[in-house]
């Protein structure tokens, strides 16, 4: 978001532009943590079972042997919410200056996926396959039909309008998480929430509020899901930390706590089928085990926004980064 990036460019450690991708994990110490567990990417709530999951030795380092970060393609305005697409073989991704939503076919192939996108930030699939987008300039939350038209899922909450659906998370059971804070107002004056928001938004059209913090200082941005769909993430780009919560079977969450402290201006997140949480944040993407101990970070050659598990082993991080679309190769699948 282009505020963060006004607040990050003074915190972050400064990043290199240059097209030298190689890059090495700043890996730390594995955690003594609790074997984490692999629910799939097809986790349901009633019958995931996480201590049947797991595995029987020690945790396994997700930084282990990953590959060298690759640039894709750079020239891009503001990139954020990338999302894999299976149907299509393809990663969209939103362009929020560009007013573009793109779409990559692996290795290189990129095309205009849809133009004007509201600015769309983050990006999902709802269960039918249908493509989701958090949009600033529209003030919503839409989703694109089958035949190509685009409706509103969610653009107000008692009568007020959203300030700027940031980034988007769907559970199994059609339940959509998303957070809304006012990154992407042109005018603050033009807020009418006096919060800023995690909603969940359920299978009957029913919106309500996760959390909602003081709009002096906070900053909820990216939102995860665990593989076993029992903890909701959201990190906070003005607090530079991950809240958790714990999700109930009806879909509703409550049990804040601080998951964990990142570097400034952690944004958006991806989750991997072990449990390991990926953060975008100035430094790189940061990456947590399932207890919150630190694994270590990817560094980038820009600042990430946001980043996903891409293609059909699940096992390509793409991130992106600014101007910049990069990938890189790890060991654990992830969630798409």
């Amino acid at each position: 978001m282009r505020h963060v990036l006004l607040l990050s460019a003074l915190l972050a450690v400064a990043c290199d532009d240059d097209d030298d991708t190689d890059a090495i994990a700043d890996v730390d110490a594995g955690p003594d943590a609790a074997v984490p567990h692999d629910a799939g990417l097809d986790a349901h709530l009633d019958s995931a079972q996480p201590d049947a999951q797991a595995d029987s030795g020690p945790p396994r380092d997700p930084l282990q042997g990953i590959g060298d970060v690759e640039l894709v393609a750079e020239g891009f305005l503001f990139l954020e919410g990338p999302q894999w697409r299976d149907d299509l073989g393809a990663l969209v991704f939103s362009d929020i200056d560009g007013d573009t939503i793109y779409s990559l076919t692996p290795p290189s192939a990129i095309e205009v996926s849809r133009t004007p996108s509201g600015k769309s930030n983050g990006l999902a699939l709802d269960t039918d396959g249908r493509l989701l987008a958090a949009e600033h300039s529209n003030r919503r939350v839409s989703r694109t039909m089958e035949d190509g038209s685009i409706v509103t899922v969610a653009d107000r909450y008692e009568g007020a309008r959203l300030s700027s659906p940031n980034d988007i998370v769907v559970r199994s059971d059609g339940t959509i998480y998303f957070t809304d804070p006012p990154y992407g107002l042109a005018d603050q004056r033009d807020r009418e929430l006096d919060f800023n928001g995690v909603f969940r938004l359920d299978p009957a059209g029913e919106l309500g509020t996760i959390w909602e913090g003081d709009p002096s200082d906070s900053g909820p941005n990216g939102i995860a899901l665990s593989p076993d769909e029992r903890m909701l993430y959201v990190s906070d780009s003005s607090q530079a930390l991950v809240r958790a919560f714990d999700v109930h079977p009806d879909g509703t969450a409550d049990g804040e706590r601080i998951f964990v402290e990142t570097s400034p201006v952690p944004d958006g997140m991806a989750m991997d089928r072990a449990g390991n949480l990926f953060v975008s944040t100035s430094a790189g993407i940061e990456v947590f085990a399932p207890d919150g101990a630190r694994w270590g970070t990817i560094p980038v050659p820009r600042e990430p926004a946001n980043c996903a598990f891409a293609g059909p082993d699940a096992k390509t991080l793409y991130v992106t980064a600014v101007e910049g679309l990069y990938r890189v190769d790890l060991a654990i699948a992830g969630l798409l």
